[in-house]
């Protein structure tokens, strides 16, 4: 299994933009296709945004527009760039990589909207 360790989350007001980082250990990161999940208390985990190896993207209907996913392979990292954030948009946020038989995740960062 792959090592995921998230960073980037934090308080942020509604409006405000964050920028959240997963780093990936080992090699191999190129052929991963990797996601972004989140999980509000009392709420199932959801998806938010993915990337595969060949880099094709796609998007809750809830953060299209808002939110980016991108990824650099020569850092082993994956990136997901959130604008416009609202209150709804509070959660903990899960970095995930999949290929073949790894299914992996990361501890979690926190992001929470208020003001």
């Amino acid at each position: 299994q792959v090592q995921l360790v998230e960073s980037g989350g934090g308080l942020v007001q509604p409006g405000g933009s964050l920028r959240l980082s997963c780093v990936a250990s080992g090699s191999g990161f190129n052929v991963y296709s990797m996601g972004w999940y989140r999980q509000a208390p009392g709420k199932q985990r959801e998806l938010v945004a993915k990337i595969t190896s060949g880099y094709t993207t796609n998007y809750a209907d809830s953060v299209k527009g808002r939110f980016t996913i991108f990824r650099d392979n020569a850092k082993n990292t994956v990136y997901l760039r959130m604008s416009s954030l609202k209150p709804e948009d509070t959660a903990v946020y899960y970095c995930n990589a999949v290929h073949l038989l790894i299914d992996s995740w990361g501890q979690g960062t926190q992001v929470t909207v208020s003001s």
